[in-house]
């Protein structure tokens, strides 16, 4: 009876996966399902783990997480679209380490730390498919005003990057790949003789390697999940372990486009007609394949007869390629001589680094593996930065996209990285980066524009290697530079350093966009300081009568910015413990929310704080800092009280009168008169057509590098 239904279980599952794009080889895990059901097995993790000790007793059993499989079934707090309720979402991750870690299983987590080339096109299909979901989510909040439900759910802006940080701050080892996750993930369960691997990729099918478990069929209470066999996925197509390679590619993958194997699929599915009148094509095409691969002898001279008959174009060794790519450290295969594989040399990847200093490359790469730092490593080695999709309202053409409003701090951060290379000239950065009006069709090339330090930017042996009190204070004064902060050094490196970095996005967030009015400052303000005394369990009991477009946008922004503090930390030595600038430090999605409703209402200072009055006096301070650095730049943050349109039964109390001379039309800083001489002109931007860099460069910033080369005006 219990293996029946569930087996009903898995035909039902089936049905439903081989309708969406997966990971992998296109249906190939709902096919296992519905076909292959004797393949799905569910196991007791704790008992395989009592298992892996009594057979491997020197060794504890280890785990290996494809953490970017993983991401969206971890992020299980309730409210998902206001920006990400981290600090919820740390105990979520801290409950998921001690559930594993109380049976004795250790776990290893990898994420990816590159986009492969070959896997462009998929990357740029995903990017606009998301761009449609982000468009219908924003028309529902506009609609209903509220969250959607979970078949709606978009990932937090950033929360990969932030898992890795997350993860490695728990204690856990954690890895950023120097290629695709899968492939390394695979080799260091075969090298470490792993209990398995946990993640939702069905490339983890072919590899032959530890074991795979699936993470969306994981009890983690009872610790029990479906591990997926090979073997039985061999035994039901009529196949052995060393073709699952070759049916790979046959079926489509990351090397070899599907579009190529049509003519060869009918051709199978003529020979070999579906016995189901029920399957799907693509189930037939899947046992078709199996079919056509079952007959052919396991030899070189077969695989060149494929690459003869399959319209590979120009390139006749994707086939070859394709397979090797399963071929992991010490395997070898009937199909490919030894002598005629392509053995994987990262030296390559060295003698074409955009960073000729091979003691700051090793570096650069030591801190990506072990996740000490972000981009730098790919910036270093290939120039080349991606920024995949935030939750942003493209109809919002108030607020530009944030790729857009990080780009001048990205740019002087190339410079601070690239400056000193190619003999002293500056390479572009190719950027693929979403934003609205960006097709994605080439990348963006990128000047790096160095930031404006007295006596110039200190060269990276400087940053990263030296020490003493002079270079602690270049690293921080670079970094600030980054952010055309640096005139505020002495009051940011007064407060805590959260909060210092807190005020350094924000500061240039208000300058960058001139739509962002008094009210979103109030809030952001209020924010850094609430959030500080609440726990994740206050934090998650907190309700919302309804949720604001807007502000999941400015959420979004905000957390995006976070990871541009990451970048500018990482190559300026980090002056910030990177700890610092986590979001569960300085930033709630529904706290946020509530605050920014609640400021643009008008509300009381004692309201918009919490009635904790010995919040007021810091709120000022910070108030005032940020409109001083604001003022000197002539940028004068105007009041723009949006309302309560849209807020039902609320109370409004009278204003504090301290507080209400914060909302004139125009905020003016007691310091604005006797400094506002100070800095450099810069002219503030105008919806989506802003201005960016230091003053002084600003016509350089103005027309991005790729529009002169090809013609491409960016859209902003």
């Amino acid at each position: 009876m219990h293996f029946g239904m569930l087996f009903l279980f898995f035909l039902l599952l089936g049905c439903c996966e081989l309708q969406k794009s997966t990971m992998g080889i296109k249906g190939l895990q709902g096919f296992v399902a519905r076909v292959c059901p004797d393949a799905c097995r569910m196991v007791d993790l704790k008992e395989m783990a009592e298992k892996h000790r009594i057979d491997h007793p020197d060794v504890l059993p280890v785990i290996v997480v494809d953490a970017m499989s993983c991401v969206r079934h971890w992020y299980t707090p309730e409210s998902w679209v206001c920006g990400g309720q981290w600090r919820e979402y740390l105990t979520v991750l801290e409950d998921f380490i001690d559930t594993f870690k109380a049976a004795g299983i250790e776990l290893v987590f990898f994420f990816d730390g590159v986009v492969e080339e070959k896997k462009r096109d998929e990357w740029i299909k995903r990017r606009q498919q998301n761009n449609k979901e982000i468009a219908d989510l924003f028309q529902f909040i506009k609609t209903h005003r509220k969250q959607p439900g979970r078949g709606m759910f978009v990932l937090p802006s950033a929360l990969p990057t932030f898992t890795r940080f997350a993860l490695k701050s728990l204690g856990q080892k954690t890895v950023c790949t120097l290629q695709e996750a899968d492939f390394e993930v695979a080799a260091y369960a075969l090298e470490h003789n792993c209990m398995g691997i946990l993640g939702q990729d069905s490339d983890y099918l072919i590899y032959n390697t530890s074991p795979y478990f699936s993470i969306e069929k994981l009890c983690l209470d009872r610790l029990v999940t479906v591990m997926y066999s090979r073997e039985d996925v061999c035994r039901a197509l009529g196949l052995s372990m060393k073709h699952l390679p070759l049916f790979a590619c046959l079926l489509g993958n990351d090397v070899v486009p599907e579009n190529l194997l049509e003519g060869f699929w009918r051709k199978c599915l003529v020979t070999c007609p579906s016995r189901n009148r029920n399957y799907s094509r693509r189930i037939s095409i899947i046992l078709a394949v199996a079919n056509y691969i079952s007959k052919m002898p396991c030899s070189y001279s077969s695989l060149k007869h494929l690459e003869d008959i399959l319209p590979l174009g120009s390139d006749k060794t994707l086939l070859h390629r394709g397979m090797e790519s399963y071929l992991l450290p010490g395997q070898q295969s009937p199909w490919i001589p030894p002598d005629a594989r392509n053995s994987k040399i990262f030296s390559d990847q060295e003698e074409s680094a955009m960073c000729r200093d091979m003691e700051i490359f090793q570096l650069a790469k030591e801190h990506h593996i072990q996740s000490e730092n972000h981009v730098i490593f790919n910036i270093l080695s290939n120039g080349v930065v991606e920024c995949s999709n935030s939750l942003e309202d493209d109809c919002d053409t108030e607020i530009p996209g944030q790729s857009l409003i990080y780009r001048p701090a990205r740019q002087h951060i190339y410079s601070v990285l690239l400056e000193s290379e190619k003999d002293g000239t500056c390479p572009l950065v190719k950027e693929w980066v979403v934003y609205c009006g960006n097709p994605l069709q080439q990348p963006e090339l990128i000047q790096p524009i160095q930031p404006s330090i007295p006596g110039g930017t200190p060269n990276l042996k400087t940053l990263w290697f030296a020490k003493g009190p002079d270079v602690e204070k270049q690293r921080y004064s670079t970094f600030l530079a980054c952010f055309h902060l640096q005139d505020a050094m002495e009051e940011l490196q007064a407060l805590e350093a959260p909060v210092a970095a807190f005020c350094c996005l924000v500061t240039y967030l208000m300058l960058q966009v001139s739509s962002l009015s008094l009210e979103d400052l109030n809030a952001f303000v209020a924010l850094i300081l609430c959030l500080k005394g609440k726990s994740a369990a206050e934090l998650t009991s907190l309700q919302l009568l309804q949720v604001d477009p807007r502000a999941v946008h400015l959420g979004a922004v905000l957390v995006r910015g976070l990871t541009t503090l990451l970048m500018a930390n990482s190559a300026c030595g980090f002056p910030f413990s990177m700890d610092d600038l986590m979001p569960w430090k300085v930033f709630d999605g529904k706290l946020f929310q509530e605050k920014y409703q609640k400021s643009h209402r008008s509300c009381s200072m004692e309201e918009l704080l919490e009635g904790n009055e010995s919040l007021y006096t810091p709120f000022q301070n910070l108030k005032s800092l940020i409109c001083k650095v604001c003022a000197l730049k002539k940028r004068t943050i105007q009041s723009r009280p949006r309302g309560n349109g849209f807020i039902a039964g609320t109370h409004q109390r009278e204003p504090n009168p301290r507080f209400q001379q914060t909302h004139r039309s125009s905020f003016v800083s007691p310091y604005h008169n006797q400094m506002r001489g100070n800095f450099g002109r810069n002219p503030q931007p105008q919806g989506r057509r802003y201005r960016s860099g230091h003053p002084d460069q600003r016509r350089r910033f103005h027309v991005p590098p790729w529009s002169e080369i090809v013609g491409l005006v960016d859209t902003y």
